[in-house]
């Protein structure tokens, strides 16, 4: 039997802290249509059950067009069995009449909930947690030694038990050992996880379906898992499936003194990823660079911006001063230098970043 495990897909999330709105608008589309590929997949596969372990979406007001594609691709496929833990963020049952509830659709509450599947052979028991079972659930988790036993849960993992009170997205993996589980299906971390549980079992964040932001970078997709229901053998597959890639690239500018240097150095950082120009790219320029470096970020940006779908620069630099060019000068350059290296009221550290901004203003440049 063939199963997906998959999390934290963040349907019908606002995308702007990046993206222009035309873009956010792109991307929320492309994002609720990785989900939709993702269930034209598990048909060709000839998947059987599709696990989603919390955080479908990203908010309680989901829109129309995000709640009817996932209701469709549901009622349209009734021989897959879609198992729905919603998350922290997700909001009430998208299908507002209980009873219109598909058959193919199975759903969780706050109390353990056990579905058996493959002739009673394996097992898949969820749990939402709240305020109110979130300490309890490791004493009330009964399941049978002789199925191969999945259980659903969303939220944050724990070695230990938590000091804090609010207890409620902890998961004490540590609790959960020992407890019959083959496979633990977790969601809410967005990186992907599989780790050994214990002598028995091992549990899985499959993380996010598709990035959103530059703390979602790396590879993003969903678990498959081919279970033999006879030998209870379980072989797990995590398979790249976002529409597009997020990627990091740090640079160090250290040597550079002007803008098209730069952008060759960046050029040469971004050729060691695997960056394709569908993908999204935050440029982060780190080094010491001296203080005469003419290094214009706008202009470095444009010769980026149509390389990819999205560019961002961040400017990590330190200023460097080398008091020796400056200790002759005689113009009003070289005097503002030497004052502020010689103020003993400010910082070491800031003195770099005073003369920066001094020297800019002094020569008219934009601050």
């Amino acid at each position: 039997m063939k199963i997906i495990h998959c999390a934290d897909l963040h349907l019908d999330s606002k995308l702007e802290a990046n993206l222009d709105k035309e873009k956010a608008k792109l991307r929320k589309g492309e994002i609720l249509n990785t989900f939709t590929r993702m269930v034209d997949y598990a048909v060709k596969e000839n998947v059987d059950i599709i696990l989603i372990a919390g955080d479908l979406f990203d908010k309680n007001n989901v829109s129309a067009t995000a709640a009817n594609t996932v209701k469709n691709a549901i009622l349209t496929h009734p021989d897959i069995r879609f198992y729905y833990l919603k998350g922290n963020h997700d909001c009430g049952n998208f299908f507002s009449d209980p009873e219109s509830v598909p058959a193919n659709l199975k759903l969780f509450g706050t109390r353990w909930q056990t579905y058996l599947e493959a002739g009673d052979r394996i097992s898949i028991s969820g749990i939402e947690l709240d305020s109110s079972n979130s300490g309890s659930i490791y004493n009330t988790l009964v399941l049978d030694n002789s199925c191969f036993n999945i259980v659903l849960l969303h939220g944050q993992e724990s070695g230990s038990t938590s000091k804090s009170k609010d207890k409620t997205e902890t998961i004490n993996i540590k609790s959960l050992r020992n407890k019959a589980i083959d496979y633990l299906a977790l969601g809410h971390i967005h990186a992907s996880k599989l780790e050994k549980l214990d002598a028995r079992g091992v549990y899985c964040y499959p993380g996010c379906l598709d990035g959103r932001g530059f703390d979602e970078c790396g590879e993003h997709g969903f678990m498959l898992l081919d279970v033999d229901e006879n030998s209870q053998k379980c072989t797990y597959e995590l398979i790249p499936f976002a529409s597009r890639r997020l990627y990091t690239v740090d640079c160090d500018i250290t040597n550079c003194m002007t803008s098209p240097e730069i952008i060759t150095a960046v050029d040469a950082a971004i050729e060691k990823t695997k960056a394709g120009n569908a993908d999204l790219i935050k440029i982060v320029l780190k080094g010491s660079v001296d203080i005469d470096c003419e290094k214009d970020i706008e202009y470095i940006l444009a010769a980026f911006s149509d390389k990819f779908f999205f560019v961002k620069i961040y400017d990590e630099t330190i200023p460097y001063v080398e008091p020796n060019d400056y200790a002759l000068d005689s113009s009003l350059k070289g005097e503002f230098v030497r004052s502020v290296l010689n103020d003993p009221d400010i910082d070491e550290t800031d003195k770099p970043y005073v003369i920066k901004i001094g020297l800019s203003a002094i020569m008219g440049e934009k601050i």
